[in-house]
């Protein structure tokens, strides 16, 4: 008997055509309104670096800097989407791409709610990063680098990950068995002084500062 699921070409020349028939609605209340409301603007800082470089640590940071000066943000953390949107998904070079896809898309809705979105994901790989920015306008899209060695970020190994990955008990890790493809061109670059990581309040204030200069926190 033949499947049902709806999964053969019938159901994707149906979905093609639902596809054609789909039609984008306005709603009177527009970005610009919600900002007002909320006396900001909406954008998106996407954190990225390797695993152990301190991205959730910077994001929660962040986050509560901004609440402390009563902004709207919201953090979106790259394993906790991984329990709900995203647990679907693997860690292939496909499924990363799909993982940053969704992300990058919601990510986008909460900028235009007005919020500040704090995206904190490796997100090892520059196309699909660049993805992201292209969804945004007016330079809304905030990349912060944090470029740690690898080996600061192996010796903290807060997950116990980089040694699994160095027993060969985890394959395609972030790097050791699979590439980091660092920013040609961010917006913020946090590293190393003087041989030592900048303290969590350090990182968030450059981060807070450049949101600053731009506007986004303005009344």
């Amino acid at each position: 008997m033949g499947s049902t699921t709806g999964t053969g070409p019938a159901a994707a020349a149906a979905g093609a055509g639902a596809a054609n028939n789909i039609f984008w609605h306005e709603c009177p209340v527009g970005r610009a309104d919600r900002q007002r409301l909320l006396k900001q603007k909406g954008c998106v800082v996407w954190i990225t670096g390797l695993s152990g470089s301190g991205k959730s640590t910077l994001a929660c940071t962040l986050g509560r800097e901004l609440h402390s000066r009563r902004k709207l943000a919201y953090v979106l953390d790259g394993d906790n989407l991984r329990h709900g949107l995203n647990k679907d998904l693997a860690f292939s070079a496909q499924d990363r791409t799909e993982n940053i896809r969704r992300v990058g898309e919601v990510a986008k809705l909460f900028a235009d709610a007005g919020l500040i979105c704090i995206a904190s994901l490796i997100s090892p790989y520059r196309r699909d990063r660049d993805s992201c920015r292209a969804m945004l306008p007016d330079a809304s899209f905030i990349e912060v680098f944090l470029n740690m060695p690898l080996e600061v970020c192996e010796s903290r190994d807060p997950k116990g990950l980089y040694k699994l990955a160095r027993a060969g008990k985890i394959k395609g890790f972030t790097g050791i068995d699979d590439p980091y493809e660092p920013p040609l061109n961010c917006e913020i670059e946090i590293k190393q002084e003087e041989g030592s990581c900048p303290s969590p309040s350090a990182m968030a204030g450059q981060v807070v500062s450049y949101l600053e200069e731009k506007g986004f926190l303005e009344d």
